[in-house]
C-alpha cells in the first residue's frame, strides 16, 4: 500500500470515528477531535514524536492567534449586554435598515468588518449585537447569525485587502482592482442566497437569548415583537442606557483602527512614526484591548467596581470550551497537514485534465475538507495552480477566484470558525451545529462557483 493511499485510509477512519463519538457517545467532542487527529497520524503512518508534537503545535497556533481576542471578546461582549449598549445598538439598526431587515444589515456590518480583520475575530466582536437584535425583535438568534457570519465569510474570503485573497493575489500576481470588483460581484448572489437559507432555518431553530439567565430558551411558536410594544415596555429601561456613540465605541474603534492600518500599509506611507503608531493599534489584540477599556470607562459608571469584574468574569467563564474547541480544530488542521495528505490529493487532482477555471476551485475544496482552513486551502490552491496558469488560458483573476470560493465548502469539526459561530449563538446539538454553518458554508461555495463560471464566461 502507497503512503497516500494509507494517509488517505487514515483521514476517512478519523474523521469517521470523530462523527460516531460526538453523536453516539459520552465523550466530550473536544476529546474526540484530539482522538481522531491521533487516529489520522498513527493510520497515516506518521511518526509518534511527530503527532505529539503536531498536536501542541496544532493547539498553540489556533490559540496563539485567536484565544487573547477571544477572553477579550467574551468580556466585551459581557459588558455590552449588561450596559444595555446592546439594545442600543440594536435599535440604532432597527431605525437604519427598517423592521424585518436585520439580517440585511448584520450581513452588510459582516462584510465590512471582515476587510480589515479575520471573520472568526469579527464575529465574536458582533456576536453581542446579534444577541441585542434578537432580544429586540423576537428574531431567532440563528436566522440572525448565520447573516453576519455570512457577510463576514464573503469579505474575508473574497475580496481584498483582507489576508486570504490578497496573499492569493500575490501568489497568482494579479490585478487587485479587478480582484475586488468581481470577489465583490460574487459575493453578492451568495448573500442573496444565504439570507433566505437562515431565515428558513431560524423559523427551524427558533431560539432567543435567555432573559433571565446567560444562556438560551426556544419558545413554542416564534413571538412578533412590535417595535412600539417594545418601546413601551423599556420606557424605563432607556432612562439608564448609554448613548448611540457610547454604545458602538467599543466595536466601532477598535474596527477602525484595524481598518486605517490596512489603509496606511496600502498606501506605502512612509512617516515611521505613523506607521508605528498605526502596526501597532491596529494590531487586532491591541485594537480589542482599547475597545475593551473604552466599555469599562465608557459603560460602567452606573456598577460598582465588583459588578464590573463580576461581569466580566461571567462572559470568561463562557469562553472556555469555545478556547478548548478552537485549539482542538488547529491540532486537527496540523496533523492533516502534516501527515501529507493534502499535498498529496492536491498534486493528483492537478494532474487531470478537468476544466482549467475548475482546477483552483478542486483543490481548495479538498484542502479545505482535509485541513480546515481556508486560508491555508486557497493560498495553496494558488501555489499549485500558479506554474499551470499561463498554459491553461485562464485569466489569472478567475483562477484567483475560484481558489477562493473553493475555500468555502462544508466548514465543519477542523475548522474554528465553525465552533466560533455555534458556540456564540447556543447551538450544542450535532446536526444543528451543521445546518448552521456546514450546509451553508456550503450553499455559499456552490452559488459562488456558478457566479464565478458566469463571469469567466463574459469576461474571462
Amino acid at each position: 500500500m502507497s503512503s497516500g493511499i494509507q494517509m488517505i485510509i487514515g483521514l476517512i477512519i478519523g474523521i469517521c470515528l470523530l462523527v460516531f463519538l460526538i453523536t453516539k457517545t459520552r465523550v466530550h467532542v473536544f476529546l474526540g477531535v484530539i482522538i481522531c487527529a491521533v487516529t489520522i497520524g498513527v493510520i497515516g503512518g506518521m511518526d509518534q514524536m511527530t503527532l505529539v508534537n503536531s498536536i501542541t503545535k496544532g493547539f498553540g497556533n489556533s490559540l496563539s492567534s485567536i484565544g487573547i481576542i477571544i477572553g477579550f471578546g467574551v468580556m466585551l461582549g459581557k459588558l455590552l449586554e449588561v450596559s444595555g449598549a446592546t439594545e442600543v445598538m440594536a435599535n440604532t439598526f432597527i431605525k437604519l435598515f427598517g423592521h424585518k431587515k436585520e439580517e440585511y444589515a448584520l450581513a452588510t456590518s459582516g462584510f465590512v468588518t471582515s476587510l480589515s480583520i479575520f471573520c472568526t475575530s469579527g464575529f465574536i466582536i458582533l456576536a453581542p449585537l446579534v444577541k441585542g437584535l434578537s432580544k429586540k425583535t423576537g428574531k431567532s438568534v440563528v436566522s440572525l447569525g448565520i447573516a453576519l457570519a455570512g457577510g463576514l465569510l464573503m469579505s474575508h474570503t473574497l475580496v481584498p485587502p483582507a489576508a486570504g485573497p490578497i496573499g492569493v493575489a500575490g501568489i497568482l500576481n494579479v490585478n487587485i482592482g479587478k480582484f475586488m470588483l468581481f470577489g465583490t460581484i460574487i459575493a453578492i448572489p451568495i448573500l442573496c442566497a444565504i439570507i433566505p437559507y437562515a431565515k428558513y432555518l431560524g423559523k427551524k431553530i427558533y431560539q432567543l437569548p435567555n432573559d433571565t439567565e446567560d444562556g438560551w430558551v426556544r419558545p413554542e411558536q416564534e413571538q412578533n415583537i412590535s417595535l412600539n410594544e417594545t418601546k413601551d415596555n423599556n420606557i424605563e429601561a432607556n432612562k439608564n442606557l448609554p448613548s448611540p456613540f457610547m454604545a458602538f465605541a467599543p466595536i466601532l474603534i477598535p474596527i477602525l483602527l484595524i481598518l486605517l492600518n490596512t489603509v496606511l500599509k496600502s498606501l506605502k506611507v512612509k512617516n515611521t512614526i505613523i506607521m508605528s503608531l498605526s502596526n501597532f493599534t491596529g494590531a487586532p489584540i491591541i485594537a480589542l484591548a482599547i475597545g475593551l477599556l473604552i466599555a469599562i470607562i465608557g459603560l460602567t459608571s452606573q456598577f460598582t467596581k465588583e459588578e464590573t469584574l463580576d461581569a466580566m468574569e461571567e462572559g470568561l467563564k463562557a469562553s472556555g470550551k469555545l478556547l478548548l474547541l478552537v485549539g482542538g480544530g488547529g491540532a486537527l488542521g496540523m496533523i492533516i497537514q502534516n501527515s501529507g495528505v493534502g499535498t498529496f490529493i492536491a498534486t493528483n487532482i492537478a494532474k487531470t485534465s478537468i476544466p482549467p477555471i475548475l482546477l483552483p476551485f478542486l483543490i481548495s475544496c479538498l484542502l479545505r475538507l482535509v485541513q480546515g482552513s481556508g486560508s491555508v486551502a486557497m493560498m495553496t490552491s494558488a501555489s499549485v495552480t500558479a506554474p499551470m496558469i499561463p498554459l491553461l488560458h485562464v485569466d489569472p483573476v478567475f483562477a484567483a477566484l475560484a481558489a477562493c470560493v473553493g475555500s468555502m465548502i462544508f466548514s465543519y469539526f477542523n475548522d474554528s470558525y465553525f465552533w466560533v459561530i455555534n458556540e456564540s449563538i447556543g447551538i450544542n446539538n450535532v446536526k444543528e451545529q451543521m445546518k448552521v454553518w456546514s450546509v451553508t458554508s456550503t450553499i455559499a461555495c456552490f452559488v459562488g462557483l456558478i457566479a464565478l463560471l458566469i463571469l469567466n464566461f463574459f469576461f474571462g
